[in-house]
């Protein structure tokens, strides 16, 4: 069963052509990544998917609905983790999550509970009463992962989920990913960072220039292309991430 289905995915920004025939499917339970460059396009595919902004051309539908006819419904099935950092500074640990559950129509004592067992399995749960500016960069994206899973959502979009993370707390965050993947939670990532796709993603795309220039597993894009990851990635978009 596909969770994301795109065909002819097009976006134009005024002239820009921002994705351009973008085709491509997402399992139930996998863990799907986009890699490409600064500008590729890969952001603005998993905004469309989030029902943040329609596309120009073609279709795309998440859980069987199009994304333009049904964004509330496809919203209160999905969660978001955002690369930067939104969370209220002027809230607690814990007041951020039940705060956001009203997001959701989570009753207040369901709230309670799910941001008690979110803290736990983010091994957050000794800063709950805490500010956020108390916490350090790899606390608070546990806890930005914790609190796009209180709708407990059948698909997770994360972008850029370990960006400015130490290696420990990089792989911190891997392992609570890795542990939602073995509940069959689907996964939806960008990511500058070749050993984090190669670890989490069942398959990844690589786009640049709007386009999908290749979309595989990691292990075969290796076999067929050479090389580890980055090798293929260069080879196949032709410039660095961070362009």
């Amino acid at each position: 069963m596909n969770i994301v289905t795109a065909r002819g995915l097009i976006k134009h920004f005024g002239d820009i052509k921002a994705v351009d025939d973008v085709t491509f499917d997402i399992a139930e339970g996998e863990c799907f990544g986009f890699l490409g460059p600064n500008g590729a396009g890969k952001t603005t595919v998993m905004r469309i998917i989030a029902c943040f902004m329609p596309p120009t051309a073609g279709t795309v539908a998440v859980f069987g609905m199009d994304v333009a006819e049904n964004p509330s419904r496809i919203k209160s099935r999905i969660g978001i983790m955002p690369q930067d950092n939104n969370l209220d500074p002027d809230l607690s640990v814990f007041e951020n999550l039940i705060v956001y559950a009203r997001y959701f129509d989570i009753r207040k004592k369901d709230a309670v509970r799910l941001a008690r067992a979110l803290l736990e399995f983010v091994e957050l749960q000794d800063k709950a009463g805490v500010k956020i500016e108390q916490l350090s960069g790899g606390m608070k994206h546990r806890l930005l992962l914790a609190r796009s899973l209180i709708n407990n959502p059948e698909l997770l979009i994360l972008d850029e989920p370990t960006t400015g993370l130490d290696p420990h707390s990089r792989r911190a965050v891997w392992d609570k990913l890795n542990h939602l993947k073995f509940k069959n939670t689907t996964l939806l990532l960008t990511t500058h960072y070749m050993e984090e796709a190669e670890k989490l993603c069942d398959r990844v795309a690589i786009m640049d220039s709007g386009r999908i220039v290749a979309v595989d597993t990691p292990s075969n894009l290796m076999a067929k292309h050479g090389g580890n990851l980055e090798d293929v990635y260069l080879k196949l978009a032709g410039r660095s991430l961070a362009d």
